[in-house]
């Protein structure tokens, strides 16, 4: 962890948003980036010219920084993100977030696309996390602890913020959208799970299966940021499915959900603050 480049990277989050002290982020994992092209008076910040921020390369992920105003909150959107299996180090995969949170985001709000593995569950549901199982043996926090980031020993007994999973359920009932709660399991991929992975994180407690959003939550909580993530089920996952998996199906399914998931998160992120 290098307190200096987030420092860096966060400064220039701001200066690039004409000063603004953002108090929400939100991350959009894969086939929601989209999501940030609907939003008026968008300041367009390339990741490139934030220094330290690595480049996604997974199509459906955009690679840009967007400074909005919902409701008079200043609000970073990230659209897209990097992850483990692209080769990137975990300092790397959580570098955007720990900036957002250094550029003022107090809330992190993290969107991923999963494979359920949940009794009920279907390809276009949006689930809150409520707890996740790391399966991965990685840690973002691996190696010397620098404590102005956060303490050696950060609690996750509540990762994802109860109080934050009941205001998204409030606005969920406003916009009548279902929202489910269940327990994601974090896998490095980039291979999708063998049935019997998913039997494994099904028995241990898992609901989906994915393979983001547990680094940035473990960040951010070392940060002392309150986090709260939504799932979009964009398949059955492997041995439940009954065919093979592809990115396709998860780009299709995130599309055809666009509209509840705009509805849900235009009107949750100024809560969010």
């Amino acid at each position: 962890m290098n307190f200096d480049s987030i420092q860096r990277a966060a400064d220039a989050i701001t200066t690039r948003s004409s000063g603004r002290r953002h108090r929400v982020a939100a991350v959009l994992g894969s086939g929601l980036s989209s999501y940030a092209e609907h939003l008026p008076n968008a300041i367009a910040i390339p990741y490139e010219e934030i220094p330290g921020f690595p480049m996604p390369g997974v199509q459906g992920h955009a690679g840009t920084a967007y400074s909005v105003e919902l409701e008079g909150v200043p609000i970073l959107i990230l659209a897209g993100r990097a992850h483990f299996y692209e080769g990137h180090g975990l300092e790397q995969v959580v570098f955007a977030v720990r900036a957002s949170i250094a550029a003022g985001a107090a809330t992190i709000l993290l969107t991923n696309a999963s494979g359920a593995c949940g009794d009920g569950l279907q390809p276009g549901d949006l689930v809150l996390l409520r707890d996740h199982l790391n399966l991965t043996g990685q840690n973002p926090l691996f190696g010397p602890n620098d404590d102005r980031l956060g303490a050696r020993f950060p609690d996750l007994t509540n990762a994802y913020d109860p109080n934050l999973r009941a205001i998204a359920q409030e606005v969920a009932r406003r916009v009548e959208i279902d929202l489910r709660e269940g327990v994601y399991a974090w896998f490095t991929g980039p291979t999708y799970e063998t049935p019997a992975e998913v039997q494994m994180a099904k028995r241990m407690g898992a609901d989906m299966v994915g393979m983001s959003t547990v680094p940035e939550t473990i960040a951010a909580r070392h940060m002392g940021a309150r986090v709260i993530a939504i799932s979009l089920v964009t398949n059955l996952a492997a041995g439940i499915s009954g065919g093979p998996l592809s990115h396709e199906e998860v780009q299709e399914t995130a599309e055809a959900a666009r509209d509840r998931f705009t509805r849900l998160v235009d009107l949750l992120l100024p809560q969010l603050a």
